[in-house]
Order: structure tokens, then C-alpha cells, then sequence
């Protein structure tokens, strides 16, 4: 028994390396700190990124949460065969791969232990047929635990971006992120902070309504800031997401870079 377990955990790690032996990049982006727009801020990078003529995939790590698929308006079902699972398109072509699009219902909840949330991941990560692409971002949910480790172990990550909000909460909830990754001797890209400002539509004046970010608060540059925009809200809402205008240019140089 113990002998024939050590083959498939052999098996797979090898079908993980094959797989992630085709992408470019792989950066994951998580916080620590819920509700700070994790899954925001990966759907406009790989947005920008596909805009900028790049081939993308998202993997969606919140097991229990997913979002990304409805951001992007599919619930298209994968399909799947002897050599893994399809990732489904989203409008502008970026592969996506959730929990919620293998459910029977967006709605049904996932009320799984850590170790068969960490087996989803290394099945996720050993089974999803990608191919080939220029960044691979892996959307993680909130807190340093059973996802967090098992991605960081399986495979070699080029870079962490982390996301915050203004408040020194959040930055502190952050630095606990950013400690688990350095404990783990992954690459910190930045941070990137949502919900930056609101901008009067009156006249123009950017308002920061939770306070002024200050990378000092975590100790990690700020490389991109995105505004409070209804705008967002709205398009995520109708699975609009891709739509969405905003330069990510600063960004784009950095993940370019790595």
C-alpha cells in the first residue's frame, strides 16, 4: 500500500513538472488578508497582459471561494480525458481553471478538510492541460496555510505579488504572507494596493478614503495601485472584467523583467 502511494505521488509530481515546464512565468498573487481584491487584481493583470499580446492562464486556488470564472461571464464546463483537463477560454482568450466550474451549481459549497484541499491543488497542478504560455498567474485565497504550502512546495514560483489596501491592518495581515514566501524562498515581486482612491468625478482630485498606503508598512515596494471604481464592480458583476481600461504598465515592465 505505502509502496504503490509513493508511485502515484511520484507519477504526479512528475506530470506537475511536465506541465509547468511549458510556462514562461508563474507568479502567484494572494495577501494573507481577505477582501482585499485578490481575485480583482489577478483578473486585470491577466487581462492587461492579454491585451499586451501575451498568452495567459489563471488557476484559481480558492477551493472554497472561486470567483474568477464569474468575473470573466463563463461557467463553461472543462473537459477532460486520459491527458487531463482543458482549461475553459475566457472572451479575449485567457485559459482559466476554477472549482466552481467543475460544481454542479455556482452555488454549491466545497466543505473539504486541508489535506483534500491540498490533494485538489496537486491534481489541479499535475492534471490541467495549459500547453504553452507566457504567464501562468495562480490566484490564492486568503491566509498562509494548506494551498499556500502546497503550490510554494510542488513547484518553483518566479515571483510573489502580494495585495493589500490601504489601511495598516491590511498591511499587517500582508506582512504575514510575505513572511510565509520568504520562509519559503519564493521571489517577493511587490505589492500591489487596491482600493488606492476614489477620484472625484466632479473635479478630478483623487480622494483616499482608507487612509495613505505606505510600502514602509510592509517593507515591499508598491508597484501598481488600483482606484475604488464602481466601474469594476459593475463589470465583475456582468462578467465583464476584460473590459476594463486601466494601465498596469509599471507591472507588466516588473513580471517582463523576472
Amino acid at each position: 500500500m505505502v509502496s504503490n502511494l509513493q508511485e502515484q505521488l511520484k507519477v504526479q509530481k512528475m506530470n506537475i513538472d511536465e506541465r509547468m515546464s511549458k510556462i514562461g512565468k508563474k507568479i502567484a498573487i494572494g495577501s494573507g488578508k481577505g477582501g482585499v481584491g485578490k481575485s480583482v487584481v489577478t483578473s486585470l493583470i491577466a487581462s492587461y497582459l492579454a491585451k499586451q499580446g501575451k498568452s495567459v492562464g489563471i488557476l484559481d486556488l480558492d477551493i472554497t471561494g472561486p470567483s474568477i470564472p464569474m468575473m470573466f461571464g463563463t461557467n463553461e464546463k472543462p473537459i477532460g480525458g486520459s491527458s487531463g483537463i482543458m482549461p475553459v477560454l475566457t472572451e479575449s482568450g485567457i485559459k482559466i481553471m476554477s472549482m466552481s466550474l467543475l460544481l454542479p451549481k455556482n452555488e454549491d459549497a466545497v466543505i473539504w478538510r486541508g489535506p483534500m484541499i491540498s490533494g485538489a491543488v496537486s491534481q489541479f497542478l499535475a492534471d490541467i492541460i495549459w500547453d504553452e504560455l507566457d504567464y501562468l498567474l495562480f490566484d490564492l485565497p486568503p491566509g498562509t496555510s494548506d494551498v499556500q504550502l502546497t503550490l510554494m512546495q510542488s513547484i518553483k514560483l518566479d515571483g510573489f505579488l502580494v495585495v493589500t489596501s490601504p489601511q495598516t491592518l491590511a498591511a499587517t495581515i500582508v506582512k504575514k504572507a510575505i513572511s510565509m514566501a520568504q520562509e519559503l524562498n519564493v521571489k517577493i515581486i511587490g505589492a500591489v494596493e487596491n482600493m488606492s482612491y476614489a477620484t472625484c468625478p466632479d473635479c478630478g482630485k483623487k480622494i483616499n478614503v482608507f487612509g495613505n498606503g505606505d510600502e514602509n508598512k510592509m517593507g515591499v515596494p508598491i508597484v501598481g495601485k488600483i482606484p475604488i471604481d464602481p466601474e469594476i464592480s459593475k463589470l465583475c458583476d456582468e462578467g465583464k472584467i476584460e473590459k476594463y481600461e486601466i494601465d498596469l504598465g509599471g507591472i507588466f515592465e516588473i513580471l517582463e523583467g523576472l
